[in-house]
């Protein structure tokens, strides 16, 4: 039978490995606009996020949004929109890609309790869906494919 990695790397997707975290969630690097950042992989975060502490730090544009943020014990957040963003993993990076703005101090906390670092973003179903990713649990990795 044949390996996973070498199906659908012959498929062209792009392997990304994860950290496992202490809370059980998956930790990978990227970069926003060039900016190096750490990055939550959340199938159940509906839309890509970075806090608004953040924007600054990878030079994000941001404008008026009607949507309210919800998830993590947390509702009714005031949100930004930052539209047209690059967003790269090592090799592998796309162009126009959207991200939410909104308060992650929630999330960083959460984190901080278990001793793990701050996260600039969470990168959700929006992106996961537009690359067809496939997540392999088994060895702690994601695989994705530019459109």
């Amino acid at each position: 039978m044949m390996q996973l990695r070498k199906f659908i790397e012959a498929q062209g997707f792009y392997r990304v490995p994860l950290k496992r975290l202490a809370t059980g969630h998956y930790l990978f690097s990227a970069k926003i606009n060039g900016i190096a950042g750490n990055f939550i992989l959340d199938t159940g975060a509906s839309t890509s996020c970075v806090g608004f502490s953040d924007s600054a730090h990878f030079l994000l544009v941001s404008e008026e949004s009607i949507i309210k943020a919800a998830g993590a014990g947390a509702i009714n957040m005031e949100t930004m929109l930052s539209r047209g963003n690059n967003f790269s993993i090592k090799k592998w990076s796309i162009r126009n890609m959207d991200f939410v703005l909104f308060d992650l101090s929630h999330v960083n906390e959460a984190l901080q309790q278990v001793n793990e670092k701050a996260v600039h973003g969470i990168i959700g179903a929006d992106f996961l869906k537009d690359h067809r990713a496939v997540i392999d649990y088994g060895r702690n990795c994601f695989y994705v494919k530019e459109n």
